[in-house]
């Protein structure tokens, strides 16, 4: 997954609503434009971004969509309180990654994926096809075999997204799969293939979960998905942890 640009630059990109959208929510979220703090003028930000007025626009209808922004006649465009966000949108959770691991959005989109992955995962035990559970098994290898942490961060997110397809349930799996992609990034500066024990083992952990939805196992494969998840939480935080020593 690409990690993107958190700087405010003036300078074109191929796609110019998607930068403009990219460069004031990245500043949204690392308080650049902080929380009440009303937007720069519209020809100001015309300027600054190169970009007309119905590109402009169409970028604030956007971010306003994504709750990060509400705009008001002859006051301007308002920066909202987090607490109106979507963090579902795949946007809005990158451009928090991007802007720095935090411990505390950490443990929260960790609680969000002990809220629905171990359940997912007691699913996919009563409704995985012949064919998802192969897959899983493959994903497995892939992530024994991964030769870095960038190839084992691959591995792991298709396994866990092949489990959330397998549960059968669409809504566990368009919100699963956002929250996967966001933290792919974060899994690649703290995987455990430079450490060979740590390594075998989170590939146990997840040969658990393939082992017990194999079996039909539904509590079985709940109780090691939610072990692999505190177990990548917490190799996330001591990566963060390390980062502010260093």
């Amino acid at each position: 997954m690409s990690i993107l640009k958190s700087t405010i630059s003036g300078t074109p990109r191929r796609n110019n609503h998607a930068h403009v959208v990219n460069e004031i929510g990245h500043a949204i979220v690392n308080h650049t434009f902080a929380t009440g703090e009303i937007l720069p003028k519209d020809v100001e930000l015309e300027q600054r971004f190169n970009v007309s007025r119905t590109v402009l626009r169409e970028a604030m209808k956007t971010l306003s969509a994504k709750g990060m922004v509400f705009a008001r006649a002859r006051v301007g465009t308002r920066v909202t309180d987090p607490s109106e966000w979507n963090f579902f949108d795949k946007d809005v959770l990158e451009w928090h990654l991007d802007s720095g691991f935090d411990r505390t959005f950490i443990i929260h989109l960790t609680d969000i994926r002990l809220s629905l992955e171990p359940f997912a995962a007691r699913l996919a035990a009563q409704r995985i096809s012949p064919n998802d559970l192969d897959t899983l098994q493959k994903y497995c290898n892939d992530m024994e075999l991964a030769p870095s942490n960038e190839a084992f961060a691959l591995a792991d997110l298709n396994f866990h997204q092949v489990l959330l397809q397998a549960s059968g349930n669409p809504f566990m799996l368009s919100i699963g799969n956002i929250i996967e992609a966001a933290l792919a990034n974060t899994f690649q500066i703290s995987g455990p293939t430079n450490n060979q024990m740590h390594h075998l083992k989170a590939v146990a952990a997840h040969r658990d979960i393939t082992r017990a939805i194999a079996n039909a196992d539904a509590d079985a494969a709940a109780a090691a998905m939610h072990t692999v998840i505190l177990a990548g939480r917490d190799r996330v935080l001591k990566a963060i942890d390390q980062k502010s020593i260093l």
